[in-house]
């Protein structure tokens, strides 16, 4: 399996391509992130790499840093270390603008795209007399995503992978139901055991007046919903028309470089690459 490929195979993996690549090299932290970098960089300048998860990636950027390798930068997702206000150690590892890359590219127009090739234009402007589209998806994917910070500050460790969403989701209002999903999730991590009170509890300590919810809510979580959506609230099509693998193949192909000039991201990039010349990793414009 890939995702068991070590971190010492793919350092040396990239210290053999640096006999055939002069340029930078991009470490992502999965397959769905490579293809997105490898849409965004200059493919003449910049080779990216896939580190099968976030831990590969740093400890990869880890082991060629020790070796003095020039030209290498990471670029994983910030997950809640945002929030955690983890301190990150590298000047060549870069985290995303929101939770994860899936949450970059739905707060972008490609939401916009990939709504007007799935969705219904009737339903898209019944529904937005009422509601934000975009804000509605992360009102209910911020519940999600408290209970997945909850899961690994305390320890709960809750299988998340999976789920059906349809279990606590509203396919109408995309409302969704906390107990339900603290009930799906306990069975489906099969611990049904849990103390349900003592969860919301500890979800709600996690809280804050201040907080992004772009760093709260996990991009899987919002698409699975927009999955839901699409099927009723905001279109017509049949769920594998619309299933959640197909949603991202659809987002990543509308995220287009001009997005991603907009993020805070791509300013770093800059300013690693004014770093580390005379190594690029950007496109001109």
């Amino acid at each position: 399996m890939k995702e068991y490929i070590s971190s010492d195979s793919i350092a040396n993996t990239i210290r053999m391509l640096r006999t055939q690549h002069s340029g930078s090299f991009l470490i992502a932290e999965g397959d769905t992130d490579s293809r997105v970098w490898k849409n965004l960089v200059d493919s003449t300048k910049c080779c990216v790499e896939n580190a099968y998860n976030k831990d590969n990636a740093v400890k990869v950027l880890n082991i060629l840093e020790k070796d003095n390798f020039a030209g290498v930068l990471a670029v994983v997702d910030a997950d809640f270390d945002i929030l955690e206000e983890t301190v990150l150690l590298s000047q060549n590892l870069l985290l995303t603008d929101t939770h994860d890359l899936e949450t970059m590219l739905l707060k972008s127009p490609a939401l916009e795209k990939v709504l007007r090739e799935h969705g219904s234009a009737e339903k898209i402007e019944i529904f937005t007399k009422a509601k934000d589209i975009r804000q509605t998806l992360w009102e209910s994917a911020k519940i999600i995503g408290y209970l997945r910070w909850a899961s690994l500050k305390f320890n709960y460790c809750l299988k998340f992978e999976d789920l059906a969403f349809n279990k606590f989701v509203d396919d109408r209002t995309l409302i969704l139901n906390e107990s339900k999903l603290i009930q799906t999730v306990k069975n489906h991590s099969q611990k049904p055991g849990l103390d349900e009170q003592e969860i919301r509890a500890n979800m709600e300590k996690l809280k804050t007046d201040t907080q992004d919810m772009w760093h709260v809510c996990c991009g899987p979580d919002m698409i699975a919903i927009l999955s839901i959506a699409l099927c009723k609230a905001l279109g017509s099509c049949n769920s594998k028309q619309v299933e959640p693998n197909v949603l991202k193949i659809n987002l990543r192909l509308a995220y287009d470089s001009a997005h991603f000039r907009e993020t805070k991201l791509y300013k770093s990039i800059q300013t690693w690459e004014q770093t580390n010349k005379p190594f690029q990793v950007l496109s001109n414009p």
